[in-house]
């Protein structure tokens, strides 16, 4: 029997031809179908303005970079997140302050209040599994009288904004839709990977949804944010390929994590079929699931809709009531026994060694702990067969 795997791309015809015909144009670093990406991100998600890179956390990295987080600074994120969305706040010289999560794997906003202080400048919400945060809510708090009055801005941007920042690590969340809007559009900035695993992915890549509130002028942060991540340099490879246009200057000490057309060519092809065909798949996948386990009452089953929200059917988290942590990793052991990969999503920071060496402790965040110790993600993949289904499902 072979395996079912956890969660391979889809690579097919369409896919395979694009990314040939690129080759083929002689465009393999950023040109034109990069540009061509990133417009029809905003057009899809409804943003202002789309930057693609070489990774999400290239993307949160340089947003915080470009609101001036450094040392001495605060940005706030769930317990409960891959490392890269702490790491990059590490990387700028500031700390992350963890905050545990509620039912739905999402920041509770309760915790956020509470941890804000004079130095944070930043908080970050992470889509858990493709489900939005409640925006609104986390809104509500950076624009509490009470939190801008100690918000000290250090910086021209922060100044203008004059609040704390929105970031969100929408990396699982593409697609997903909050009170009508989808993730892109829902808070000042959001950063999309595209991933291998990702449901629309590009290999490797990802982006920079912008949509600050006035008075910033997004179109300007573009094309700024298209200098400082390309060496700071004022003319990319399309610009100085036109005649006599060689000359170029550097005008930032600026970073390397511009996405590429091979790369593009991908994305171009998922993302003009990913509400039609890829999403409608996902959501067949998570709702067999979500339909054969509500039988159990030892099934704990993830939120994939509610009153305001709608994931994008990127991960299914079961967790299962009354186990322990080691309990959950033989369960998992049993069913890699019958050839069916499955995984967690994730270990919560506070047990990573690097992230318990800088004082946190795993016993601060217990609702993260509990989801941790009980959860399962299961198999979603666009070519999950009906009979690959059932078979992770019994």
């Amino acid at each position: 029997m072979i395996m079912i795997p956890f969660a391979p791309p889809r690579i097919d015809q369409a896919i395979i031809d694009e990314v040939v015909a690129a080759l083929k144009s002689g465009w393999i670093t950023t040109g034109p179908r990069t540009k061509e990406f990133e417009k029809r991100l905003t057009a899809y998600c409804g943003n202002k303005s789309t930057l693609c890179l070489n990774s999400a956390t290239a993307g949160l990295e340089i947003m915080l970079r470009w609101f001036g987080v450094g040392e001495g600074d605060e940005v706030i994120l769930p317990a409960y997140t891959y490392s890269a969305t702490a790491n990059v706040v590490v990387h700028c010289g500031a700390r992350p302050v963890l905050v545990d999560i509620g039912s739905d794997f999402n920041m509770n906003v309760a915790n956020i209040k509470a941890a804000v202080t004079s130095k944070t400048k930043v908080i970050m919400p992470v889509d858990f599994a493709g489900l939005p945060c409640d925006y609104d809510a986390v809104l509500s708090v950076v624009n509490d009288p009470a939190v801008k009055n100690i918000f000290v801005p250090a910086t021209k941007e922060q100044s203008k904004l004059g609040r704390i920042l929105i970031l969100s690590d929408a990396a699982h969340s593409v697609g997903a839709n909050y009170k009508n809007k989808k993730t892109g559009a829902l808070t000042d900035v959001s950063v999309f990977s595209f991933h291998a695993v990702k449901n629309l992915t590009t290999a490797e890549g990802g982006a920079i949804a912008l949509n600050l509130p006035e008075p910033f002028d997004n179109d300007e942060v573009y094309k700024f944010l298209c200098v400082y991540t390309l060496h700071g340099q004022n003319k990319d490879a399309l610009a100085k390929m036109q005649k006599g246009n060689w000359k170029y200057d550097i005008i930032e000490a600026g970073y390397k994590c511009n996405m590429t057309d091979l790369c593009a060519a991908i994305g171009l092809v998922e993302l003009a079929r990913y509400d039609s065909d890829m999403l409608v798949k996902r959501k067949l996948i998570c709702d067999t699931y979500f339909n054969y386990f509500k039988q159990f009452d030892w099934a704990e089953l993830p939120v994939l809709k509610d009153a305001s929200r709608e994931t994008s059917y990127h991960l299914f988290p079961l967790r299962i009531k009354g186990i322990t942590e080691s309990m959950r990793d033989e369960i998992m052991k049993r069913i890699f026994d019958k050839d069916v990969s499955v995984n967690v999503h994730f270990i919560p920071l506070p047990m990573l060694s690097y992230y318990k060496n800088m004082g946190f402790n795993i016993s601060d965040y217990p609702v993260a702990y509990d989801t941790f110790a009980r959860e399962i993600t299961l198999p979603v993949f666009y070519d999950l067969t009906d009979e690959q289904l059932k078979m992770v499902c019994n």
